[in-house]
């Protein structure tokens, strides 16, 4: 339930919220909005990078990654095709912030190499116990400072993207930085005499991008960039908190994902298309990614479905790989 002041917000979204996966509109680079949780919200994924500020009330959050209370202050980011939803709320005030895969792949592809929005963006939501989502309590102040970013940015969003296609992408990297140096302080990132990530590994992560089903090893990644398997393993692994492969296994877990969403392509065509064709290797891979065997991700989730259903109770989301004690994803009454 959204509070009538809200209420202008939730009828213009720049997205389809209409099933259990929500999706931007074409043309869409960001959205901002604020939105209140009084009732329970159905499980359901997106297409998009999505950050949540919980702003005032409390709930407890659902995600791979368990159940997670929710406080003001606390902000969840979670990344495209991810599965979350909201119980137990009590006057829970979000203001999310979404952007498109695209946009942090093209226009934010430069974050890669810079330590700390290279944790928060990228290696932080990838580590092995994240589960895709990562969490941080702002102080205050600091939440004031990224209320009044996400305000402006709400601003932008309803503007013409061919005009203020600079100023939206500006403002946005604003609100990630002032987000980021809380998150290297929380998760003890150093901050002294702090270098740039080694160029070879954002060159090693768009190798593994662009050529996703190539039978890749780290010697053949390697000989690629004519670095040596150990080290580069070592640079990767330093920047990222994963060695390569196992950063393009979680990669083309993504890519099915969202193929699995958009597409009436049969699992075993997806599991070939990202680079996997043993079908029984896919499927255990995607389960240990997503909770959920592909087959029933696509039936929750998929665009092509019914529609958005609540979980029975006899039939919860699988079992929680960690808790958080705090910081959760904020969802809008329906984004």
């Amino acid at each position: 339930m959204m509070r009538t002041d809200e209420m202008a917000v939730a009828v213009d979204l720049p997205m389809d919220t209409s099933r259990a996966l929500f999706h931007f509109n074409d043309h869409v680079l960001t959205y901002a909005g604020r939105y209140q949780h009084d009732e329970e919200q159905v499980l359901h994924s997106h297409s998009f990078v999505e950050i949540a500020f919980v702003l005032s009330g409390e709930g407890v959050h659902r995600s791979i990654a368990g159940r997670q209370p929710l406080v003001a202050g606390d902000v969840v980011l979670m990344k495209p095709g991810l599965w979350h939803g909201y119980d137990e709320c009590q006057h829970l005030v979000l203001n999310n912030c979404c952007f498109s895969s695209e946009l942090l792949r093209r226009e934010l592809a430069w974050t890669r190499e810079d330590p700390m929005l290279g944790y928060l963006l990228w290696d932080g939501p990838c580590s092995d116990t994240s589960g895709g989502v990562l969490t941080v309590h702002l102080e205050p102040e600091t939440l004031a400072e990224c209320r009044a970013q996400l305000t402006a940015l709400e601003v932008l969003w309803r503007l013409p993207v061919q005009e203020y296609h600079g100023d939206i992408v500006g403002q946005l990297a604003l609100l990630l930085s002032t987000l980021a140096r809380t998150v290297a302080r929380v998760y003890g990132l150093s901050l002294d005499g702090i270098e740039m990530t080694h160029s070879a590994v954002g060159q090693a992560m768009r190798l593994l991008e662009t050529r996703l089903t190539d039978h890749w090893t780290v010697t053949g990644l390697a000989d690629e960039l004519y670095l040596a398997p150990g080290y580069l393993h070592r640079l990767f692994k330093t920047a990222t908190g994963l060695p390569p492969m196992a950063y393009l296994a979680r990669l083309r877990a993504e890519y099915a994902a969202d193929l699995l969403l958009h597409s009436d392509e049969p699992i075993a065509c997806i599991g070939r298309a990202v680079g996997w064709p043993d079908q029984n290797y896919f499927a255990r891979r995607f389960l240990a990614h997503y909770g959920l065997s592909a087959t029933a991700y696509r039936a929750k989730f998929s665009a092509h479905s019914a529609g958005p259903r609540r979980t029975p109770a006899t039939q919860q989301p699988p079992a929680t790989v960690g808790s958080r004690s705090r910081g959760e994803p904020l969802q809008s009454a329906r984004v």
